[in-house]
């Protein structure tokens, strides 16, 4: 797949609004048919009599002879400002620019233009000059940090339509102080029409997969004579969780304008995280063979509880950003000092608390190991073909242990890097290239980890005959065999139960 996302800039074109005498439309359109009236620079406003107020920054999307499509999914705009240091117009320490911005669309060239949105928005500019403040410096370009300008979570039409006007009012003290402004440039991001198809390919393919193998896997234990277990309910559940995020119902979002999708993307993503740290927690504390609190989710609630409150966290914090965007898609959590203090302070406790839990579920897969390790003395004293069994049994669950720290491990490597990748045009500096196969990469692997817990841990229904399963475990001649260690009821326990809880002996 091509990378993700597509990043093209922008240059906005400074247009004369000379609607006072009697302006045909109130839409400035940068080129094409109906194109505005143009300024080449601002010098030539000042010679023209031009006031600030009457100057219209106006940005047409895609560039010319291309058009936006639905396989673009989403757009982000980034807004950067060209401001030149002057003596007698130095630029504010914490200076904020009022911007007046206005989103319209249209699907042909010679259509009427449509309003998507209109807000006034407030940035604080957040700039320094490397020069000494002289008149030797005057001319010379302050650099400033990037400002997030829009985000819209779909893009059903083929032609945008951006006009910004900076309003002066030197009275309540509206954009004052905020330097010699000489442009305005904006860089759009949207996801990658060839990305998005094999994406959807990928959700399309996997969708049914899972949802076979999940009504195989309840199947197989609705037939046991028992009721079933804590393990085989987490697990069914974070197969439901799979299955909630595979759905492609993207294909809806070629047909229908349903800005909400990435809202409802993350949404999606939260719940199937928070199911899969809270499935590796039971997983590994089911395995745990000297716990006395087994089979019960109220014997957990210590470590998914923690979880739960930070999904919430989350889902809030989603919430106070793209719920609100909905509405204004111009509006950022990132504008305010607080807002930024707050998403940052979020992203970092997030991203502590992730390796924490990683580091607390290497513990715990150390202490299974070390009591499977302990356990393991007694085989050698097995006839063979239960020695072979439970060799192969020890084996399988090993490999699955080591999986689940691996596939973990990506998990929160994943988590921390798609967070920076969203943030880095919001805050500055750190600049992270993902590429497509990360992304597609870290998806299949957790299908295929579902799909292989589904398939190891579905009760087997083998018989093992007398010659091969007696002995004082008392283990029946039709006893079924599975990968669980939790089942001390009608059937039984099962075979790791007994190797950690018993000597194994002939």
């Amino acid at each position: 797949a091509p990378s993700p996302t597509t990043a093209v800039p922008y240059t906005s074109v400074k247009c004369i609004d000379v609607r006072k005498n009697h302006h045909k439309t109130k839409w400035l359109v940068p080129w094409g048919l109906n194109h505005c009236e143009k300024l080449k620079d601002f010098d030539e406003a000042v010679s023209r009599q031009i006031e600030a107020n009457d100057i219209v920054f106006a940005v047409h999307v895609p560039l010319p002879g291309k058009e936006m499509s639905p396989w673009f999914q989403f757009m982000l705009f980034i807004m950067q400002l060209d401001i030149a240091f002057k003596m007698d117009n130095d630029l504010k320490e914490n200076a904020e620019i009022t911007l007046d911005v206005s989103l319209a669309y249209r699907d042909d060239m010679f259509g009427d233009w449509e309003e998507i949105a209109h807000a006034i928005e407030i940035r604080k500019l957040k700039c320094t000059f490397g020069s000494p403040k002289t008149v030797d410096s005057e001319g010379r370009h302050y650099d400033c940090d990037f400002l997030p300008f829009m985000e819209i979570g779909s893009v059903a039409h083929k032609y945008y339509l951006i006009n910004i006007r900076l309003p002066v009012n030197e009275r309540k003290g509206i954009n004052v102080g905020i330097g010699e402004i000489k442009d305005i440039r904006l860089v759009g991001i949207h996801q990658n029409g060839g990305f998005t198809k094999v994406w959807f390919a990928m959700k399309t393919f996997l969708t049914p997969s899972i949802l076979i193998i999940m009504v195989w896997y309840w199947r197989r234990i609705t037939l046991m004579t028992r009721a079933p277990v804590l393990l085989e309910k987490v697990i069914f559940v974070l197969g439901i969780s799979m299955t909630f995020i595979n759905i492609p119902v993207e294909w809806f979002s070629i047909g229908f304008d349903w800005t909400w999708m990435l809202l409802f993307g993350d949404i999606r993503q939260g719940i199937f995280y928070a199911m899969l740290l809270s499935f590796w927690i039971i997983f590994c504390g089911e395995h745990m063979m000297d716990q006395n609190e087994r089979n019960r989710l109220s014997g957990y609630w210590k470590q998914v509880g923690p979880i739960a409150v930070g999904s919430f966290c989350l889902f809030v914090f989603d919430m106070c950003e793209r719920g609100v965007q909905l509405k204004n898609p111009f509006y950022s959590i990132w504008t305010t000092e607080v807002g930024t203090e707050l998403a940052m302070a979020f992203i970092i406790v997030a991203g502590i608390c992730l390796c924490l839990y990683f580091l607390f579920l290497c513990f715990m897969v150390f202490q299974v190991f070390r009591n499977i390790s302990g356990k393991q003395s007694s085989l050698p004293a097995m006839s063979k073909a239960r020695r072979l069994h439970y060799e192969g049994l020890i084996f399988r669950f090993k490999f699955l242990m080591l999986i689940t720290l691996a596939c973990a491990a990506m998990t929160v490597i994943f988590f921390i890097v798609s967070q920076v990748t969203e943030g880095h045009w919001k805050w500055g500096d750190i600049t992270i290239q993902v590429n497509s196969a990360f992304f597609t990469g870290i998806y299949g692997m957790w299908n295929l980890y579902v799909f292989a817990l589904m398939f190891l841990y579905a009760p087997s229904h083998k018989n093992y005959g007398e010659d091969q399963s007696n002995g004082d475990l008392g283990v029946n001649s039709g006893e079924e065999l599975q990968l669980t260690t939790t089942i001390t009821h009608v059937d039984g326990p099962t075979e790791v139960y007994k190797l950690s809880r018993k000597e194994a002996q002939e």
